[in-house]
């Protein structure tokens, strides 16, 4: 899955700051068309390699069923619940919350909130507007990190609050591994900034995201944070086994 939609993370304030909740969903794909100058050293060339094998990959997002966690602290409250998830392209993206705790504000004004705008922006098919793809995007290699990560910065082409400016780091073979940054625009004048930090692994062939966390800076209310994570028991129809592989591993 290269793929997955970006969900609208959803912040807890005094009137519920959403933000875009395409940011935990993304698409991806599309080529970039690029040329590697003549004298270019090995690790621009692996770069360039990496970011096109990328860009060539399948968007479309396999049918899956996972469980999630997802806490949310803002000051003084906090909150978490336990959920299983599923997609499939028929039904869309369903879920059922099978265990929840802290305070009752942030279970249902923030993390039932993340999981419903997950459902409506897939519903409503508005993936495409956050894809990390040429269309939202220019890309820019940045070197090969001590992990051997190809870190490729990422400019939105327009400045609006369903788009990073940030980096993502790929492996070789164009992999997606981390995804880092902040939101190109405030989505509220509540929220000085947001950031978001989304990891992904392969599993099954596929790669999917197993870790979002994004903070956020709201006015008069502080700091707000937001964690969740995926543990898959099914991808494409296919058991998901015990181990998981780094993407690109």
């Amino acid at each position: 899955m290269i793929g997955a939609p970006y969900v609208h993370v959803f912040i807890a304030a005094r009137n519920v700051v959403r933000i875009p909740v395409l940011l935990l969903l993304t698409a991806f794909g599309h080529t970039l068309s690029a040329t590697v100058p003549d004298g270019a050293d090995d690790s621009t060339r692996a770069a360039d390699d990496s970011i096109r094998q990328f860009l060539a990959q399948d968007i479309a997002q396999p049918p899956y069923r996972a469980k999630r966690r997802l806490e949310a602290e803002n000051g003084s409250r906090t909150g978490w619940l336990d959920a299983v998830t599923e997609y499939s392209r028929q039904s869309g993206f369903r879920y059922e919350i099978t265990a929840e705790g802290g305070s009752s504000y942030i279970r249902s004004r923030v993390l039932r909130a993340v999981l419903d705008g997950e459902r409506e922006v897939i519903a409503q098919g508005e993936a495409a507007r956050s894809a990390l793809r040429s269309a939202n995007y220019t890309f820019q290699t940045n070197g090969v990190d001590a992990q051997g990560l190809v870190n490729i910065l990422l400019s939105p082409r327009r400045k609006e609050r369903v788009l990073v400016s940030g980096t993502m780091f790929l492996q070789r073979d164009g992999g997606l591994v981390r995804l880092e940054g902040r939101l190109a625009k405030s989505p509220s004048f509540w929220v000085k900034h947001a950031d978001i930090v989304r990891s992904y692994e392969r599993i099954n062939d596929a790669i999917v995201p197993v870790m979002l966390e994004s903070s956020a800076q709201l006015r008069m209310l502080g700091a707000a944070t937001l964690r969740m994570t995926y543990t898959y028991s099914e991808i494409d129809g296919h058991p998901v086994g015990s181990t998981r592989s780094r993407a690109g591993d």
